[in-house]
């Protein structure tokens, strides 16, 4: 049904091609599926869209399998129940999804700020103890904070994407992510 549904698609006058719906149970059959998708949607020039996926392994193996946007609450979800993006630099790897949870008391004395790399409004003005304690009082300026922060952090690696691609050092870039960050 799904490389019938493509084919369906591809005929009607769309400026792009959106791909949704159950993506299987696991990451494994995810890629299966794009990988069907692809093989019938690559010529067109349409952009195609990925609805619903925003981790960022994720991320890499579709933008690998020629997926060009994405949507997902992923960021804004998570930042609300104290989790924050990190890079592999400080610490971030598949096994933690590049995540901190800032719920733990080990950052109620932590003078860092989420992450080094980060330049967004919180990370410049917000050092973590202090989510910590915002989050843990319940202080409503800890979700629009955290927000902020994972938000930016995911503009930021799409535009690292988007200019490893034109570069042609994408692989790097994803080696660099999702292979180093295996061995963290």
């Amino acid at each position: 049904l799904r490389i019938q549904s493509s084919k369906f698609v591809l005929g009607l006058p769309f400026e792009g091609i959106a791909i949704g719906g159950s993506m299987g149970k696991t990451k494994k059959e995810m890629y299966k599926i794009l990988d069907w998708i692809i093989k019938i949607v690559k010529d067109d020039e349409r952009p195609i869209h990925l609805l619903g996926i925003g981790w960022i392994d994720d991320i890499f193996e579709a933008v690998e399998r020629g997926i060009d946007t994405f949507d997902c609450v992923e960021m804004t979800r998570i930042a609300r129940h104290g989790e924050l993006y990190i890079s592999p630099q400080q610490g971030g790897n598949i096994k933690n999804k590049f995540r901190i949870s800032i719920r733990k008391s080990i950052f109620s004395k932590d003078n860092k700020k989420i992450d080094r790399k980060c330049d967004c409004y919180t990370c410049k003005n917000y050092k973590r103890k202090n989510l910590h304690l915002m989050y843990r009082k319940k202080d409503k300026k800890y979700a629009r904070l955290a927000t902020i922060h994972n938000i930016h952090f995911m503009l930021s690696l799409m535009k690292k994407i988007r200019d490893s691609i034109k570069s042609e050092k994408f692989k790097e870039l994803k080696e660099k992510w999702l292979n180093h960050s295996q061995s963290s």
